[in-house]
Protein backbone atom coordinates (compact mmCIF):
# COMPACT_ATOMS: atom_id res chain seq x y z
CA UNK A 1 0.00 0.00 0.00
CA UNK A 2 3.13 2.29 1.06
CA UNK A 3 4.31 1.61 -2.64
CA UNK A 4 1.13 3.06 -4.27
CA UNK A 5 0.41 5.57 -1.74
CA UNK A 6 3.66 7.59 -1.83
CA UNK A 7 3.26 7.70 -5.78
CA UNK A 8 -0.13 9.21 -6.12
CA UNK A 9 0.45 12.13 -3.18
CA UNK A 10 3.34 12.69 -5.03
CA UNK A 11 1.35 13.27 -8.25
CA UNK A 12 -1.32 14.96 -7.06
CA UNK A 13 0.91 17.33 -5.76
CA UNK A 14 2.70 18.37 -8.69
CA UNK A 15 -0.64 18.48 -10.72
CA UNK A 16 -1.52 20.90 -8.00
CA UNK A 17 1.33 23.08 -8.43
CA UNK A 18 0.97 22.73 -12.24
CA UNK A 19 -2.66 23.37 -13.34
CA UNK A 20 -3.26 25.59 -10.07
CA UNK A 21 -0.37 28.07 -10.58
CA UNK A 22 2.02 27.55 -13.69
CA UNK A 23 -0.59 26.19 -16.42
CA UNK A 24 -3.19 29.16 -15.03
CA UNK A 25 -0.62 31.69 -15.17
CA UNK A 26 0.20 30.69 -19.06
CA UNK A 27 -3.07 31.29 -19.69
CA UNK A 28 -3.04 34.32 -18.08
CA UNK A 29 -0.18 35.50 -19.90
CA UNK A 30 -1.41 34.61 -23.42
CA UNK A 31 -4.79 36.41 -23.08
CA UNK A 32 -3.05 39.45 -22.01
CA UNK A 33 -1.05 39.13 -25.80
CA UNK A 34 -4.22 38.66 -27.70
CA UNK A 35 -6.22 41.58 -28.85
CA UNK A 36 -9.20 42.75 -26.42
CA UNK A 37 -12.31 41.14 -28.84
CA UNK A 38 -14.70 42.79 -26.33
CA UNK A 39 -14.63 46.56 -27.08
CA UNK A 40 -17.07 48.80 -27.21
CA UNK A 41 -17.61 51.66 -30.31
CA UNK A 42 -19.59 54.37 -29.40
CA UNK A 43 -21.69 56.63 -32.25
CA UNK A 44 -24.86 57.91 -31.14
CA UNK A 45 -26.62 55.21 -29.71
CA UNK A 46 -23.13 52.85 -29.36
CA UNK A 47 -22.58 49.10 -30.70
CA UNK A 48 -20.93 46.30 -29.74
CA UNK A 49 -18.06 45.61 -32.47
CA UNK A 50 -17.77 42.30 -31.60
CA UNK A 51 -21.72 40.95 -32.05
CA UNK A 52 -22.46 41.14 -35.63
CA UNK A 53 -25.64 43.24 -36.73
CA UNK A 54 -27.81 44.14 -39.49
CA UNK A 55 -27.23 46.90 -42.09
CA UNK A 56 -29.36 46.42 -44.96
CA UNK A 57 -29.82 50.60 -46.54
CA UNK A 58 -27.65 50.12 -49.35
CA UNK A 59 -25.57 52.81 -48.42
CA UNK A 60 -23.99 50.14 -45.77
CA UNK A 61 -21.37 47.74 -46.08
CA UNK A 62 -23.81 44.28 -45.35
CA UNK A 63 -22.73 42.10 -42.69
CA UNK A 64 -23.07 38.66 -42.67
CA UNK A 65 -26.37 36.99 -42.85
CA UNK A 66 -27.57 35.54 -39.65
CA UNK A 67 -29.13 32.64 -38.50
CA UNK A 68 -30.69 33.84 -35.34
CA UNK A 69 -31.87 37.28 -36.12
CA UNK A 70 -28.45 39.45 -34.91
CA UNK A 71 -30.00 38.24 -31.41
CA UNK A 72 -27.16 38.59 -29.25
CA UNK A 73 -29.34 36.59 -26.54
CA UNK A 74 -28.79 33.24 -27.79
CA UNK A 75 -26.14 32.46 -30.30
CA UNK A 76 -26.56 29.54 -32.98
CA UNK A 77 -26.58 28.28 -36.32
CA UNK A 78 -29.46 26.75 -38.40
CA UNK A 79 -28.41 23.31 -38.13
CA UNK A 80 -29.30 22.69 -41.65
CA UNK A 81 -26.52 20.41 -44.19
CA UNK A 82 -25.43 22.06 -47.54
CA UNK A 83 -28.24 20.08 -49.30
CA UNK A 84 -31.20 20.27 -47.17
CA UNK A 85 -33.51 22.29 -49.31
CA UNK A 86 -35.11 25.13 -47.27
CA UNK A 87 -31.27 26.22 -46.72
CA UNK A 88 -30.86 26.12 -50.49
CA UNK A 89 -33.54 28.17 -51.24
CA UNK A 90 -32.30 30.74 -48.19
CA UNK A 91 -29.08 30.60 -49.52
CA UNK A 92 -30.80 31.29 -52.95
CA UNK A 93 -33.15 34.05 -51.88
CA UNK A 94 -29.60 35.73 -50.21
CA UNK A 95 -27.93 36.02 -53.57
CA UNK A 96 -31.03 36.99 -55.35
CA UNK A 97 -31.22 39.92 -52.90
CA UNK A 98 -27.52 40.99 -53.11
CA UNK A 99 -27.24 41.00 -56.80
CA UNK A 100 -30.75 43.41 -57.00
CA UNK A 101 -28.80 45.76 -54.98
CA UNK A 102 -25.47 45.12 -56.42
CA UNK A 103 -26.86 44.67 -60.16
CA UNK A 104 -23.01 45.04 -61.44
CA UNK A 105 -21.81 41.85 -59.83
CA UNK A 106 -21.58 38.57 -61.23
CA UNK A 107 -23.37 35.71 -58.96
CA UNK A 108 -20.02 33.48 -59.62
CA UNK A 109 -18.05 36.67 -57.62
CA UNK A 110 -20.33 36.91 -54.40
CA UNK A 111 -18.20 35.53 -51.77
CA UNK A 112 -20.04 33.13 -49.62
CA UNK A 113 -19.38 34.80 -46.35
CA UNK A 114 -22.15 37.40 -47.45
CA UNK A 115 -24.73 34.66 -48.47
CA UNK A 116 -24.01 32.52 -45.47
CA UNK A 117 -24.15 32.95 -41.79
CA UNK A 118 -21.73 31.82 -39.11
CA UNK A 119 -22.16 29.19 -37.01
CA UNK A 120 -22.79 31.43 -34.35
CA UNK A 121 -24.93 33.78 -35.86
CA UNK A 122 -23.79 36.86 -34.62
CA UNK A 123 -19.99 37.06 -36.72
CA UNK A 124 -19.35 40.78 -36.99
CA UNK A 125 -17.10 40.75 -39.54
CA UNK A 126 -16.07 40.22 -43.14
CA UNK A 127 -13.72 38.87 -45.67
CA UNK A 128 -11.82 41.59 -47.36
CA UNK A 129 -13.60 40.57 -50.23
CA UNK A 130 -16.66 40.67 -48.89
CA UNK A 131 -16.33 44.22 -48.51
CA UNK A 132 -14.30 44.80 -51.70
CA UNK A 133 -17.39 43.73 -53.72
CA UNK A 134 -19.52 46.33 -52.32
CA UNK A 135 -17.66 49.24 -53.06
CA UNK A 136 -19.08 50.03 -55.98
CA UNK A 137 -22.48 50.26 -54.52
CA UNK A 138 -21.78 52.33 -52.03
CA UNK A 139 -19.53 54.74 -53.54
CA UNK A 140 -22.15 55.14 -55.77
CA UNK A 141 -24.77 55.86 -53.48
CA UNK A 142 -22.68 58.22 -51.61
CA UNK A 143 -20.80 59.96 -54.37
CA UNK A 144 -17.35 59.01 -52.98
CA UNK A 145 -14.73 57.52 -55.44
CA UNK A 146 -14.14 54.03 -55.29
CA UNK A 147 -10.51 54.57 -54.16
CA UNK A 148 -11.58 56.81 -51.04
CA UNK A 149 -13.47 53.54 -49.65
CA UNK A 150 -10.68 51.08 -50.81
CA UNK A 151 -8.06 52.90 -48.92
CA UNK A 152 -10.98 52.46 -45.99
CA UNK A 153 -11.10 49.13 -46.54
CA UNK A 154 -7.31 48.83 -46.78
CA UNK A 155 -6.57 50.90 -43.17
CA UNK A 156 -9.62 48.72 -41.21
CA UNK A 157 -8.30 45.24 -42.26
CA UNK A 158 -7.33 42.83 -39.37
CA UNK A 159 -4.68 40.51 -39.86
CA UNK A 160 -4.27 37.11 -38.89
CA UNK A 161 -3.00 36.77 -35.25
CA UNK A 162 0.72 36.71 -35.28
CA UNK A 163 0.21 36.30 -39.44
CA UNK A 164 -0.45 32.51 -38.64
CA UNK A 165 -3.79 32.08 -36.93
CA UNK A 166 -7.13 32.91 -39.23
CA UNK A 167 -7.80 35.02 -42.33
CA UNK A 168 -7.93 38.58 -42.79
CA UNK A 169 -11.18 40.17 -41.96
CA UNK A 170 -13.04 43.26 -41.24
CA UNK A 171 -15.16 44.34 -38.42
CA UNK A 172 -18.45 45.72 -40.41
CA UNK A 173 -19.72 47.83 -37.72
CA UNK A 174 -15.94 49.55 -37.93
CA UNK A 175 -16.20 50.33 -41.60
CA UNK A 176 -19.70 51.04 -41.94
CA UNK A 177 -18.59 54.19 -38.59
CA UNK A 178 -15.73 54.84 -40.59
CA UNK A 179 -17.62 55.42 -44.13
CA UNK A 180 -20.15 57.82 -41.97
CA UNK A 181 -16.88 59.81 -41.29
CA UNK A 182 -15.96 60.55 -44.35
Amino acid sequence: MKNNLIPAIRLTLVCLVFFCGIYTLSVFGISKLVPDNMSFAKNNSGYYENVGQSFTADKYFNSRPSAVGYNAAGSGGSNKGPSNPDYLAEVQARIDTFLVHNPEIKKEDIPSDLVTASGSGLDPNISVQAALVQIPRIAKIRNLSEKDLELVVQKLTEKPLLGLFGTEKINVLKLNLAVDNL
